[in-house]
């Protein structure tokens, strides 16, 4: 690539990277020719029409949309939103200069201003560099004759016979201006876009663009803060010229830069041609060992062969010796045919125990030697992890640290990190992850590339342990991995919903949020008059909001948080047909066995009091987490109150009838009993005195950005 010089950099699209044709002013204050914007508007259009996808920018290879757009064309294409039309009506722009897309208003390209300051330039420069090309007359025949004369009305040029014969004395095109010889044609006056008769005489210090008075008045520039088109002029003109003085002024420390930047640049090759070659001297190293170790392995290999070989040789002549007038059944063929008995005696004795063994060997046959060679094969799954990781390692690169409070895992799981020194050191950070398995005694990390700090992931298992580690790079250099975090997954898929505002809701005692996502209990002026007329005895009751989704079947897991304040919070679940009962219930915060006419103190009316309750629910409060008193609970009370986790999971498993209570951050089981799950089931939630309870937040892909803006 050749280095642009000169002012040629500024006049160049960055789109096309050619010289820009009627450049546009976007809002970012970027320049794009008008014919890029609207390939990128169209490309834009197709990208939503089909689903985003990379053959959708096919068309306009000179045109690339930002991933930031393509993940906003996701977005929206999950939303349901459909766009057909023959012109480009996104008003979403992905600006090629700055990488973010831009809301272009409710007009579109229509709303954008040309450039024409920049269009003179880039017609002067075009001229230079064109001196000895004319331009030539636009009505002359063929051949065209020389232009000598520009009409900026017509925007057309002449030669003298065409202009005087198209501009006749004593008709209104006679008083039209002209110039010298040139293709660039602007208007006289600069109209407004919005307000197409109105001419600018305005500038708005807000938007940092002209507008017309009718934008003042009631278009979208009413309230903010304009001024004068000669005040904004002289002031910006002011400004700039200072500035050009400035740098003008500092040319000799600009040209000091330079030539620094050339020392650097020829340190930069040099240095590079010296970490090449000691990279390839350690690679070199690494073949070489390599090298050691396959010869190594190949000469074990081979004389484990010869020695089999020569083996079953030694055994297959033995067993030909086997066979008749052959070998040592034919030397015994031989001995028998002696008559002498004390020489036969003599030989045959020796020959009789060689003939046993050959019996023997003969009724257990075994080759001398194994023909495979598994005890061979070289296991290199080890050395090639470690040399997939192989790269350059820094030590001014930090090493980055899982952040487990602020990572999390509910519907997906978001995965947070953060450099010890608060810095961004690494361009690219690699996330791997994999499945805790007992099992399985292989581990293989799944690797994802991320270009911010935290990272949501989507294909995660219920009810499973995984581990996770990540790695900064800047460029080729990377930084070690960070140490090791394991975090579990719900035991059962999320289960989402929303605070029913309707049935049963008390809005005197609670109140919701305008999302349905928080309740809180307000223990305020009406409850004080509800307790006057209350006696000795008897006691308040709770104010019960549920769900506003119910479950059939299957198996859920939702979660919720407490508030650290709440006095007393009841939570579980309710069968629908018994929502009624618990609405209107008026024993359900204690057992009458202490007021002070029930004349005795006994635990049997305890058992009364649960059994007969409409719903399965523990008690929160006070920053405590209470196991009720089952016959299968520790007897001792002080056992069964254990500090109320962040925040609480409830796990229903409607096939199996039961229930659980989780501390949702450790996906730890604190309760579980059995529950009736004949009717369809509902989260119930109760709360008295100064209490909330807040859902949570499911994790999308832009929950970490919201919540940072936040």
């Amino acid at each position: 690539k050749v280095a642009i010089k000169g002012i040629e950099r500024e006049l160049i699209c960055p789109a096309c990277k050619e010289l820009f044709t009627h450049p546009l002013i976007l809002p970012c204050q970027h320049n794009v020719c008008h014919k890029c914007v609207k390939e990128i508007l169209f490309a834009f259009e197709d990208s939503f029409a089909d689903g985003g996808s990379e053959s959708s920018n096919q068309s306009s290879p000179r045109i690339r949309i930002s991933a930031s757009s393509m993940d906003r064309i996701d977005r929206i294409n999950r939303s349901g939103i459909k766009r057909n039309s023959l012109t480009p009506r996104s008003t979403l722009f992905p600006c090629p200069g700055c990488q973010r897309d831009i809301d272009l208003g409710e007009r579109g390209i229509n709303g954008l201003f040309r450039n024409f300051t920049l269009e003179t330039i880039v017609e002067r420069y075009r001229q230079a560099a064109r001196a000895a090309i004319a331009i030539t007359c636009d009505f002359c025949k063929p051949p065209p004759q020389e232009s000598t004369k520009s009409c900026m009305d017509c925007s057309a040029s002449y030669c003298n016979e065409c202009f005087k014969m198209h501009h006749p004395w004593g008709t209104v095109k006679a008083q039209h201006e002209y110039v010298g010889p040139t293709t660039n044609f602007r208007p006289k006056i600069l109209m407004c876009p919005e307000h197409e008769m109105e001419r600018v005489n305005m500038y708005c210090e807000i938007c940092r663009r002209p507008v017309c008075h009718l934008c003042k008045l009631g278009g979208g520039h009413a309230n903010h803060r304009v001024t004068t088109m000669s005040t904004a002029y002289k002031t910006l003109k002011e400004k700039l010229s200072k500035d050009i003085e400035y740098l003008i002024s500092k040319e000799s420390q600009v040209k000091a830069h330079i030539t620094q930047l050339d020392l650097l640049l020829k340190e930069t090759e040099c240095n590079s041609e010296r970490a090449k070659q000691e990279a390839s001297q350690s690679f070199e190293k690494l073949y070489h060992v390599l090298e050691e170790k396959k010869s190594a392995a190949l000469r074990a290999i081979e004389t484990s062969k010869n020695i089999r070989l020569e083996k079953l040789q030694t055994q297959v002549e033995e067993y030909q010796g086997l066979l008749e007038n052959n070998g040592l059944v034919g030397y015994a063929q031989e001995v028998l045919k002696e008559t002498d008995p004390s020489c036969f005696v003599q030989t045959a004795k020796q020959l009789h125990v060689r003939i046993q063994k050959a019996t023997e060997s003969l009724k257990s046959f075994r080759p001398a030697a194994e023909s495979t060679f598994e005890d061979f094969v070289v296991d290199t799954a080890k050395q090639e992890d470690i040399l997939g990781d192989l790269s350059f390692h820094s030590n001014g690169l930090e090493i980055p640290e899982i952040n487990e409070e602020q990572s999390r895992m509910y519907n997906k799981a978001l995965i947070c990190w953060e450099c010890p020194g608060k810095t961004d050191s690494a361009d690219i950070y690699v996330l791997e992850y994999h499945k805790l398995n007992r099992e399985d005694e292989s581990v293989t990390w799944q690797k994802t590339e991320v270009c911010g700090k935290s990272k949501v992931l989507s294909d995660l298992d219920d009810d499973s342990s995984y581990a996770f580690r990540v790695r900064g790079y800047k460029g080729s250099i990377c930084s070690p991995w960070s140490r090791e975090v394991i975090l579990h997954t719900p035991p059962a898929p999320v289960f989402s919903f929303l605070f029913d505002d309707k049935c049963g809701y008390n809005n005197e005692h609670l109140q919701l949020n305008p999302r349905r996502t928080s309740v809180e209990s307000r223990a305020g002026f009406p409850l004080l008059l509800g307790s006057e007329r209350l006696q000795v005895g008897c006691y308040t009751t709770l104010d019960y909001i549920i769900g506003d989704t119910g479950i059939a079947k299957g198996k859920h897991f939702w979660a919720f948080h407490v508030e650290a304040y709440s006095y007393l919070v009841k939570v579980g679940v309710v069968p629908s047909n018994k929502i009624q009962k618990l609405f209107h219930n008026t024993h359900d915060v204690t057992s009458p066995r202490y007021e002070q006419d029930s004349g005795h103190d006994s635990g049997s009316e305890d058992a009364f009091f649960d059994s007969s309750q409409p719903c399965t629910l523990v008690t929160l409060g006070m920053k405590k987490f209470f196991i009720p008193a089952t016959p299968a609970a520790p007897k001792d009370p002080a056992s069964r109150i254990l500090p109320l986790p962040s925040c609480l999971g409830i796990c229903l498993d409607c096939d199996r009838g039961r229930v659980g209570f989780y501390d949702a951050g450790r996906m730890k089981c604190l309760y579980e009993c059995e529950v009736d799950c004949s009717g369809i089931m509902y989260p119930a939630f109760a709360l008295m005195g100064g209490a909330a309870v807040h859902l949570e937040e499911a994790v999308t892909a832009k929950y970490r950005e919201y919540h940072n803006n936040i």
